[in-house]
């Protein structure tokens, strides 16, 4: 007996798109180097020789890799070589169980001579996607100066002013079961036709790419024998993550739809969030249309959805809680009192106690494994181990501390007092002003500030992503003053504590008479 799948239909009008690329530029030999010397020097199982040594003698053989690539650039043709991939299945998690292959994320390793070809291409599509705007503006992942920090820093803000309003919001976060390995290629293939506007030989291109690869399985010493891959996009890979987000533009569509529902998307993590005032509970019934239509979508697009993932945090006073629960309908199964978000626990009061007290407990984890490791380390190793396993955690998106209580700074500068004297050997009872100073380390609220002001300037200066700027509000006086000229940013009045981009910025001067971004 045989069965046949039957996608369920969903009506979704595919925007008009001129043709943005056709061919691609054949690339010079100078920018060639330039990107060899780029590419880290990490050897792959299917290398012909050795990274280190194909960079070392590249200069010999660099014309010689020109030729190849741009013969596959004019040809639209991906030599199969090319396509095979040594899969090097990772844990997700320390704490998971290896004997489940749920546990692991198979990492692509490519050819360098590949990463070198998937470069020059994804250089080229990129510069297309940011000259007719077609990247979604709320997709961080994989992009130049987005991160999960600013991703995490626009939701929280959102949030964050819309209760200080007298709303309450519900955060519903949505996570893609093995996204990468089910995109069907002949769909991918549409998406760049039409959502992309990619035809002519660059389509011919991206078709061979997708179209005859195969994949092998590396563990330790011994390799699997090779067998052909006819779903997915290589994770690990230059061009698969961005192919993967260009998958993804139907869906960022339909979220952005919704006119009372906001959305972010880091790779294939999903969150939308709806704020309300207490007495319009009806607005909740407009999430789950939103989750039914996304449902809905993935299925026809092979992709699913991963019901132990998805998570409710609502954000709302606690004589409010029960009555959001039960408007929430069928997502009230999922609701949580804390959620992981991206690496950040979040509480529905949004104060990031419970953040803290694991990042703290954490970090001395780590400190006294250190402390133990310390006598048989430099001093220059041991500092770069406290970086890597101390000072690294608590400037992970620690521009979301500008929130935090007093007693919630005080514990984490515990943390970074207890590095410094570790650092430099100093008695626990030993004054620490001197030895932050003598290691020219911030204090962990000076560190927050400056963070903040480092975002300011670089959304300010096209640096950041837009939604990071629109946060910023030009200063208006009241009346004519000699300041008026100067481009200074607003404060935000508030009614209670909060996280804003520019809540410890009074006098920001721009050199610029006008708020605008330099995108």
């Amino acid at each position: 007996m045989s069965f046949t799948y039957s996608a369920p239909v969903i009506s979704i009008s595919t925007p008009s798109r001129p043709i943005v690329l056709d061919t691609f530029s054949p690339v010079s030999l100078p920018e060639l180097v330039k990107l060899v010397n780029s590419v880290k020097a990490s050897s792959c199982s299917l290398d012909i020789i050795p990274a280190s040594l194909f960079k070392n003698v590249f200069q010999s053989i660099g014309p010689c890799v020109l030729t190849l690539i741009n013969s596959s650039l004019a040809s639209g043709i991906v030599p199969v070589y090319f396509k095979n991939a040594a899969i090097l299945p990772l844990l997700k998690k320390p704490q998971l169980d290896p004997s489940l292959w749920s546990s692991y994320r198979p990492i692509s390793k490519l050819p360098l001579i590949a990463k070198l070809l998937e470069k020059v291409v994804a250089k080229q599509l990129m510069a297309a996607l940011d000259k007719h705007g077609i990247y979604d503006k709320f997709q961080s992942g994989f992009r130049q100066f987005h991160s999960t920090e600013t991703a995490l820093l626009r939701v929280s803000s959102d949030i964050l002013m819309d209760n200080d309003a007298g709303k309450c919001s519900v955060l519903l976060m949505l996570d893609l079961t093995s996204a990468f390995d089910t995109a069907d290629h002949h769909i991918l293939i549409e998406r760049l036709k039409k959502w992309v506007g990619v035809s002519g030989t660059a389509l011919e291109w991206f078709s061979s790419y997708l179209h005859h690869r195969s994949f092998s399985v590396a563990v330790s010493d011994f390799r699997s024998s090779s067998t052909s891959l006819t779903y997915g996009v290589p994770q690990g890979s230059v061009l698969g993550p961005l192919l993967f987000f260009i998958y993804l533009l139907p869906l960022q569509h339909i979220m952005g739809s919704f006119e009372d529902i906001s959305y972010h998307c880091y790779a294939d993590d999903i969150q939308l969030y709806i704020s309300f005032m207490p007495e319009d509970l009806s607005k909740l019934q407009r999430l789950n249309d939103c989750l039914d239509l996304i449902k809905r979508w993935t299925a026809a697009n092979f992709l699913q959805l991963n019901e132990g993932k998805t998570e409710v945090l609502v954000c709302a006073p606690d004589r409010f809680l029960s009555q959001i629960v039960k408007a929430l309908g069928p997502l009230s199964l999922y609701v949580k009192s804390s959620v992981r978000n991206l690496g950040v626990t979040f509480d529905s009061s949004f104060t990031l106690d419970g953040h803290v007290k694991s990042l703290v407990r954490s970090c001395f984890y780590h400190s006294r494994n250190v402390a133990r490791l310390s006598p048989n380390l430099s001093r220059s190793e041991l500092e770069i181990a406290i970086h890597a396993f101390i000072s690294s955690r608590l400037d992970y998106c620690n521009s979301l501390f500008m929130c935090l209580s007093k007693g919630s700074l005080d514990r984490l500068q515990v943390v970074q007092n207890a590095a410094a004297r570790l650092l430099t050997k100093s008695s626990k009872y030993s004054h620490v002003t001197p030895l932050l100073s003598q290691l020219h380390w911030l204090p962990v609220k000076f560190r927050v500030d400056f963070k903040i002001l480092v975002l300011t300037y670089r959304a300010v200066h096209g640096l950041a992503p837009a939604y990071i700027f629109d946060l910023l509000q030009p200063y208006v006086p009241s009346r004519s003053l000699r300041s008026s000229d100067l481009g200074l940013l607003a404060i935000k009045k508030i009614l209670r504590g909060g996280l804003r981009v520019i809540e410890l910025l009074p006098l920001w001067p721009l050199d610029c008479g006008t708020l605008s971004p330099k995108h």
